[in-house]
């Protein structure tokens, strides 16, 4: 079902077997153990700092002109880097080549405009072809939520957001093709008397594929340019900023040797960070930095009758710290019979790129991002540390089994292990200087050091048939941290997590569908409250005159993250009308919806100071309107 009437990749995301996203409101992306810094996410080949909008419901990405959306929870090939968890691959379609369409969607949480046609038709001279495409969608649920959900917060919903998107095609006669697009994406949230905050994406680029006429090679080029900005002011607080651009081009070619392929290619990024931020404590950190990553890859795809095998290597240079990082990486498949199959794949993996935030916040809308720091601690329990990279190793075994000609089960064990993890260290008291040589380094560095491990196991079981459509999802995983003090669970780890997705058309021109989902996921861990006391601000060291002093509330916690929340589940609902007029060849579409049907109250989060509960989105029933032309 789609949450406003309209759908949605994140909405679709939430539904894929081993990804978590933490909660409706300004909730995060979290992939088979991996945080969202750890994704990487690709428009077009371009890099897409931020894809989701604060509200948790949506992503940046029109639905309606994705092409393909290819989602690697790990274990990715050698053509994939920079990232330690997943990649999401993600390219938009053509234009019409033929004639002019667009569709037209308002819906209580938005409305979208999309546009597509030929610049330039193919003719009997010229087989070229040039044709655009064209998304604008915008949000207007502070405005409409005072209105229609005035029992969530007389004030609205304060989520805004706009996304635009344009793609150029040229297409050659003989498959031969040049892309060129640009987007801007923005994201504002205003919780009154609380913080502000706004983001703002935006990236040019062009892809090229080249057919040599008389060859068995394909060659590939890609360029493009992005940046990303946020910012942050919260009530009696010092206000945070962060900003990542710069840019990648790409070159790849593919060989077709018989039922073989042979892949290699170069790449090259180089990108800004900027980032200002103040712990609790007022202590400062400041980073500007400048990196490139220069990077080859090559991988065979070789088929040996019911064996398919994918080795492939990736090298990758970190020229900020002047480290190399090789890194193999295989896939297997083995088609055991026509209804049985087994595949694993698995690899090494690094990344430079560090979040503006810490894995503990356990909400935090300020999304940022840095390069990997050099002043690391210099040693990990003992054990000197030999890379200032974030590294992982991947493993997972899985099989694919046809039930019947319309029912499939697709069950993936994984394990993931980090062997180093960079966080900000949110205990930090102390300037790291030469005066202070003698503190700990936990105390006084602005980065901590991490290991941990990530491993479980996806059951999806999936039922096409004529008019309807089952998708079930379990995911069983466990998820922990080792900050060399101690171990700990992070605050996204989901023991169970259970999807059931159907959808049934039916009436006489088959032009009604039925849509749920029911989410059912065992609780977030959260540090408990073991009580208060009145902590006392020695602003003049031993001369502050305590006794005539109020003094600030203080919080005894208990271990790290050793409770748990209540169970979340949640049901969502859509109907659909679809309506066609024969004489204008338009089609209109009337969806009713309703998220959290039975009113599910879900905790997101404990405000322990005031001692509130913070509910996720509670029952919003939406209606929508869509009209193609």
């Amino acid at each position: 079902p789609s949450i406003g009437a309209e759908p949605d990749l994140a909405q679709y995301l939430q539904v894929v077997p081993g990804v978590i996203f933490t909660g409706d409101q300004g909730g995060q992306l979290y992939i088979r153990g991996g945080s969202p810094i750890q994704n990487k996410v690709l428009l077009d080949n371009m890099v897409v700092y931020n894809p989701f909008h604060s509200i948790g419901l949506f992503s940046v990405f029109d639905s309606d002109i994705i092409r393909n959306a290819d989602i690697y929870t790990g274990g990715f090939n050698a053509e994939y880097g920079g990232r330690i968890s997943s990649i999401m691959d993600i390219t938009m379609r053509d234009g019409n080549k033929k004639s002019f369409h667009g569709k037209f969607s308002l819906n209580t949480f938005g409305s979208k405009l999309m546009l597509e046609g030929p610049i330039k038709k193919e003719t009997e001279n010229s087989k070229t072809t040039i044709s655009y495409i064209f998304s604008g969608k915008t949000s207007y649920l502070e405005q409409s939520s005072k209105l229609l959900y005035t029992y969530i917060d007389t004030g609205g919903l304060p989520f805004n957001f706009n996304d635009f998107y344009g793609k150029i095609s040229i297409n050659g006669a003989n498959g031969s093709k040049v892309n060129v697009f640009g987007y801007n994406f923005s994201d504002n949230v205003h919780y009154q008397a609380v913080h502000d905050l706004h983001w703002n994406s935006y990236g040019i680029g062009s892809n090229v594929i080249v057919v040599p006429t008389s060859s068995s090679v394909l060659i590939k080029a890609n360029m493009s340019y992005s940046n990303y900005e946020i910012t942050l002011q919260e009530e009696d607080q010092l206000p945070r900023y962060s900003m990542i651009n710069g840019f990648n081009f790409g070159l790849t070619f593919v060989y077709f040797i018989g039922k073989d392929e042979f892949d290699y290619g170069i790449e090259t990024l180089g990108h800004k960070t900027d980032f200002k931020f103040y712990n609790s404590i007022g202590r400062s950190m400041s980073y500007q930095q400048y990196t490139t990553e220069l990077n080859g890859f090559m991988k065979y795809k070789m088929t040996l009758n019911k064996l398919l095998i994918e080795p492939g290597l990736r090298l990758q240079y970190y020229a900020s710290l002047g480290e190399m990082s090789p890194e193999p990486r295989l896939g297997i498949k083995y088609n055991a019979t026509d209804k049985f199959r087994i595949k694993f794949s698995g690899g090494l993996y690094s990344q430079n790129l560090i979040a503006a935030n810490s894995d503990r916040d356990v909400v935090n809308l300020f999304y940022g991002f840095l390069s990997g720091p050099e002043n690391l601690q210099l040693e990990f329990k003992g054990t000197e540390l030999k890379t200032k990279l974030q590294k992982s190793r991947h493993a997972i075994l899985g099989f694919e089994y046809d039930l019947t000609s319309r029912l499939n089960l697709n069950v993936e064990g994984y394990y993931k292990q980090n062997t180093q993890l960079t966080n900000i260290n949110r205990n930090k008291i102390y300037d790291d200087t030469p005066d202070n040589y003698m503190i700990a380094d936990v105390l006084k560095k602005d980065f901590i050091i991490e290991t941990g491990d990530a491993y479980g196991v996806d059951f999806l079981l999936k039922y096409d048939y004529r008019r309807v459509y089952f998708w079930f999802v379990y995911s069983l995983g466990y998820v922990t941290r080792d900050d060399g003090i101690s171990e700990y669970v992070p605050h996204f780890d989901r023991r169970h997590n259970i999807n059931i997705v159907g959808s049934y058309v039916f009436g006489k021109d088959l032009n009604w569908e039925l849509g749920v989902r029911w989410n059912l996921g065992s609780g977030f861990p959260f540090t408990q409250t073991l009580g208060y006391y009145e902590m006392l601000p020695f602003t003049n060291g031993i001369s502050t005159d305590y006794t005539n002093t109020n003094g600030n509330l203080g919080v005894y916690y208990s271990d790290l993250n050793g409770g748990r929340l209540p169970y979340y589940h949640r049901l969502d609902a859509t109907v659909k009308r679809k309506v066609e007029f024969v004489k204008s060849k338009a089609k209109m579409e009337i969806t009713f919806g309703v998220t959290n049907l039975y009113n599910r109250e879900n905790i997101f989060y404990i405000d322990r100071i005031k001692n509130n509960k913070v509910y996720q989105l509670p029952i919003m029933p939406s209606l929508g309107l869509n009209i193609k032309f």
